[in-house]
């Protein structure tokens, strides 16, 4: 197994790794977003707040060797079920090979923030 570490996306807030290689997937831990060049939470609404988590996927995906296009299955979290359409359109965007996926609303996240998302890919 492999540890994957990226500046381009937010350090881990706790005991983990951004993301794990093992054989030939990657399994990244949740991405929310937060900015990784200032720590915070910058984007408002759940729109800007996917694009910056697909940001952040992205990089890690980048580099751990992969990409959207090779997800096998994808977890996202929403603090709000009512922001589900939304959160479709900007992951549709991303993930145009539509891995699995499941998709659930959550009391909290951390940091307040109103999306997380973790994905598995292949290499």
């Amino acid at each position: 197994m492999k540890q994957i570490t990226t500046s381009k996306a937010p350090a881990a807030i706790g005991p983990y790794s951004q993301a794990i290689v093992h054989n030939d997937t990657v399994f990244t831990s949740g991405q929310i977003p937060i900015n990784p060049e200032t720590g915070n939470v910058d984007a408002v609404g759940i729109t800007a707040q996917t694009e910056a988590v697909m940001k952040n996927l992205g990089a890690v995906l980048e580099a751990a060797g992969s990409s959207f296009e090779k997800a096998i299955k994808t977890t996202c979290f929403l603090a709000d079920i009512a922001d589900f359409a939304a959160f479709n359109e900007v992951y549709a965007r991303y993930f145009t090979g539509k891995p699995a996926r499941s998709c659930v609303a959550v009391k909290n996240l951390p940091r307040g923030v109103l999306v997380e998302v973790e994905v598995i890919a292949s290499i």
